[in-house]
């Protein structure tokens, strides 16, 4: 199966491809191929490991938009992370979860979206094939949408063959449950709720602006 990671643009910093590399081959005993899609030409040579970079073959995607390209690029079952997250326990689960599921997402942390977050998806390659098609045939309508999770979620939600990863695997650094209240600063202490094997980021504070001994000890 692949894993998959996209590095677009200057947001994060090589660092945080080689991080997630390092944990996905620190926390998983299942056979995979580690792909980057990325436009950073010199990035081969600047991280350690069997890591595959790839371009993607159109480049007239902005932002977050460029992740649809994913669907169409991988020509395998596919495990998909975004480089802001944590891994702090084994997620063969996420390689295995519902095998016969053609999607499987996370859901999202505010459920009040009924939508699932794209930072962790896994995909079988016909189903890619699908969610490209009805995206790139019809942009302008998936533009007007916030996002690519959104989009991918308004395709993939009403099949049947689409599934969700356990909320417990997961966990928000800023929300610690799925309530869709967010705790206030002066109730954020960015622990770790004690169950979840992957911890999402989502705006600042990033991976690398953390100051918890857990998140140190698993980022790297």
């Amino acid at each position: 199966m692949i894993f998959a990671c996209v590095n677009y643009g200057t947001k994060y910093d090589v660092k945080y491809v080689q991080n997630l590399y390092n944990m996905v081959k620190r926390n998983t005993t299942m056979p995979f191929k580690f792909v980057c899609f990325t436009d950073h030409v010199k990035l081969p040579k600047l991280v350690e490991g069997d890591i595959e970079v790839r371009q993607f073959k159109h480049h007239d995607l902005d932002g977050w938009w460029n992740k649809m390209q994913l669907f169409n690029e991988c020509e395998e079952e596919t495990l998909y992370m975004d480089l802001d997250v944590v891994i702090t326990g084994n997620i063969d689960c996420f390689f295995t979860h519902e095998p016969e599921a053609e999607f499987v997402g996370m859901n999202d942390f505010n459920p009040a979206t009924e939508q699932f977050n794209s930072s962790i998806m896994r995909w079988k390659r016909t189903k890619g094939e699908q969610i490209w098609k009805e995206f790139d045939r019809d942009r302008p309508f998936y533009y007007r949408m916030f996002g690519d999770q959104v989009a991918t979620s308004h395709i993939v939600k009403k099949e049947t063959t689409t599934k969700s990863f356990p909320d417990a695997w997961t966990q928000s650094y800023k929300w610690f449950d799925r309530k869709g209240e967010r705790y206030p600063k002066a109730k954020q202490d960015f622990s770790h709720n004690g169950e979840s094997i992957v911890t999402v980021f989502h705006g600042h504070p990033n991976p690398h602006e953390s100051t918890q001994e857990w998140i140190k000890n698993a980022w790297k």
